[in-house]
């Protein structure tokens, strides 16, 4: 039989939400999720991407604006009248029920077929990597086999899109990591519309096809992992998805699609991205920086603050006359040490003229 995907799109039309009279939680947002994509929506607490998804599964009403699930407009229907799954943060699993029981019990609730239920649960249960597992509890699972059961439990119904609050929060660094990894491969195998709502931006980037970056209230920026990482739109975007260092610079002139642009002692020709001549800002990231214990080279002249090592790469703190700069280095074996002199310059990637 096997687990099918309905996979509808999600549309968000001009949709607000207001809780009682003065916090406006979601304003005026609105976007398309494609059928059989992931899309995650990223950001801060409180800037409204819980109550975003929650408006996606009934859990929330909008107070202007519409909901679409598919073609039906869904802006009114309630939890229960929507072809929707989440998977919590919590696991929320039943702890005096079998894991088979957790798997089957919403196919069971809706008036299934005993037999059929626990087959289908049999089948999520392959899904996910936990065959043979029907018969234990969930106390006696660790906390990654847990959140595969609430996946679990959640694509046997077969939902038109599939929801993730947190999913990845109770678990330790490198479960994060296998769990992601396997959500990843099941929405993608199964074609499953999916919206994954999370604070990590190293796990947005990890599993979506487009991430959508709110901030009080609004959208900051929509756009592909690499569109978002390498082209933000503005310093709270950049400061956010991943490390970026931010640095005053002055544009001097714009031509064509360039920017010459002066940064401390050196000159570059960026993308000007709309920026007109001035002062603005650029981002940088940690990896773009090309560090030289050659005082006669060119460069920014800095002084080593401090020196991580990380197993695979080297963290630097580096003190210049453009502040103090966040510097990562793949070199794990001529490391520099705290207090030495260096001359930094860029690479020809990772460096963008941001705005406001």
């Amino acid at each position: 039989m096997g687990i099918k995907s309905k996979a509808a799109s999600v549309t968000f039309d001009h949709v607000t939400k207001i809780y009682g009279e003065h916090v406006t939680a979601v304003d005026d947002v609105s976007f398309v999720v494609e059928a059989g994509k992931l899309v995650t929506l990223l950001g801060p607490s409180g800037c409204g991407k819980t109550t975003t998804l929650r408006m996606i599964a009934g859990l929330e009403m909008a107070n202007t604006g519409r909901v679409l699930i598919g073609d039906q407009d869904v802006t009114i229907l309630p939890a229960t009248d929507r072809d929707v799954s989440m998977v919590f943060q919590s696991y929320a699993l039943f702890p005096h029920m079998t894991v088979g029981e957790n798997v089957a019990y919403g196919l069971n609730v809706s008036g299934m077929a005993k037999d059929e239920a626990k087959s289908r649960a049999e089948d999520g249960l392959k899904l996910v990597g936990l065959s043979g597992y029907g018969a234990r509890l969930p106390s006696e699972l660790s906390g990654g086999q847990q959140q595969r059961v609430a996946v679990a439990r959640a694509l046997v119904l077969e939902p038109q899109v599939l929801l993730f609050d947190e999913p990845l929060s109770n678990l330790d660094a490198k479960l994060r990591r296998q769990v992601r990894e396997e959500i990843r491969d099941i929405q993608k195998n199964l074609g499953l519309t999916a919206v994954y709502v999370t604070h990590d931006q190293e796990e947005a980037l990890a599993v979506s096809d487009r991430i959508i970056v709110m901030n009080n209230a609004v959208i900051a920026q929509e756009g592909t992992p690499r569109d978002l990482y390498e082209k933000p739109a503005d310093l709270f975007v950049a400061d956010f998805i991943g490390d970026a260092n931010l640095v005053d610079v002055q544009i001097k002139s714009v031509s064509g699609e360039l920017a010459e642009v002066e940064m401390a002692s050196l000159q570059l020709s960026l993308p000007h991205r709309g920026l007109k001549s001035g002062a603005a800002h650029a981002a940088i990231r940690p990896e773009s920086f090309l560090v030289s214990t050659d005082q006669s080279s060119e460069g920014i002249s800095g002084t080593i603050g401090k020196a991580v090592y990380l197993g695979n790469h080297m963290e630097y703190l580096i003190t210049t006359d453009l502040g103090d700069l966040f510097v990562v280095a793949s070199d794990v074996v001529n490391t520099i040490s705290p207090q030495t002199g260096v001359k930094v310059t860029l690479a020809s990637h990772g460096v963008t003229l941001v705005g406001n």
